[in-house]
């Protein structure tokens, strides 16, 4: 988990998009496809949760599930609509999930900091690219 902290710093230093606090979904995240904003408010939400008790294994098995489960959605709908940026959405998918796979409870506070700033820094500069092309 500790390359998430670096990962995240590499994005905030570029993309450098504010972390909302509390921690959670709002309208400046839509992507304009109701399904895919329903699973982001679900990833904010699974964060939080780790945020809020880090010593809980259900709350990070939960965040890896929803994680997992909202890529592959994500992913499909790239392929089916032939997205030309897919290849390069799938490694950053692949980078966190690796990572997140690699964690366990307590996850520390760096580790929660990171995570936050990259699912922010991924849907602004990253999903929103694929606006009006899915």
């Amino acid at each position: 988990m500790k390359v998430l902290v670096l990962l995240a710093a590499c994005f905030a230093a570029t993309l450098a998009f504010d972390i909302p606090e509390p921690y959670k979904w709002d309208e400046s995240f839509k992507v304009d496809y109701e399904k895919l904003d329903e699973q982001h408010k679900g990833l904010f939400q699974a964060i939080f949760d780790v945020c809020a008790a880090p010593a809980d294994a259900a709350a990070l098995a939960h965040l890896k599930d929803v994680i997992e489960k909202h890529f592959r959605f994500e992913e499909g709908m790239m392929t089916a609509a032939d997205y030309a940026g897919y290849a390069d959405h799938k490694k950053a998918h692949d980078g966190f999930e690796a990572r997140l796979k690699e964690g366990q409870v307590p996850v520390a506070a760096d580790d929660v900091k990171a995570a936050k700033e990259w699912l922010v820094n991924h849907i602004k500069g990253v999903d929103f690219k694929y606006k009006t092309l899915l």
